[in-house]
């Protein structure tokens, strides 16, 4: 069995939140229970409850208990050209919302995604990624729908630490953060959010910790 805490605090009003995260697996079947702080906060109730069983590579079925809605995850891989196509279907049953992912490798440098979302005719998002001698990732994104770039650039530096910057263009949205992973000492990640839009241009800016226990 394993447990992991998670928690984030953010400079807006109303933004700290905890959430703990119990797990199990039965053979290669796995499930987890979840709660966010909201579900003690005024004595035991189910708001925060979540429920989720998966089998890794194949499915993901999470069950919001207050909201009684079910999202479904089902994977699978195929061979294109000699090449493995990652593909994700999924349905949230309350938002009625059904997506279509897939990933191309082409090798361990490039590889190409594309998300389409039913019953749309031009909701699809195009992205590359490249990777360079291990370290620096680069990935721009065509949102077709919105007729708009959005640009991300990850850096690792050390071996257990990333920095990364977004800029999208629809928003006109600017991020950086930086996340840790350390064995010992748990995860951290520390981003910060400006929107170009706004006059006063004053950073947001969110913390966020978690810890593993088994």
């Amino acid at each position: 069995m394993k447990t992991s805490l998670k928690i984030s605090y953010g400079s807006e009003k109303n933004k700290a939140a905890a959430v703990a995260t119990v797990a199990a697996k039965a053979g290669d079947i796995g499930f987890k229970v979840s709660m966010t702080d909201a579900t003690f906060t005024n004595g035991p109730s189910l708001t925060g409850l979540a429920l989720a069983v998966e089998k890794p590579g194949f499915f993901v079925i999470d069950y919001d208990v207050p909201q009684k809605d079910f999202k479904f995850r089902f994977m699978n891989t195929v061979t294109v050209a000699e090449k493995p196509l990652n593909l994700t279907y999924a349905h949230s049953r309350g938002a009625n919302r059904t997506t279509l992912d897939g990933t191309l490798a082409f090798d361990p440098f490039n590889k190409v995604s594309a998300s389409y979302l039913f019953g749309t005719k031009d909701n699809v998002k195009l992205r590359y990624t490249y990777v360079h001698e291990g370290k620096t990732t680069i990935e721009p994104c065509f949102d077709f729908a919105g007729n708009a770039w959005d640009f991300t650039l990850s850096q690792k530096v050390y071996d257990d630490s990333v920095v990364r910057a977004t800029y999208k263009t629809s928003s006109r949205v600017i991020g950086l953060d930086w996340s840790r992973n350390s064995k010992p000492f748990g995860s951290f990640k520390i981003s910060a959010t400006v929107d170009l839009n706004e006059q006063s241009k004053v950073p947001k800016v969110l913390a966020e910790s978690s810890w593993n226990f088994e």
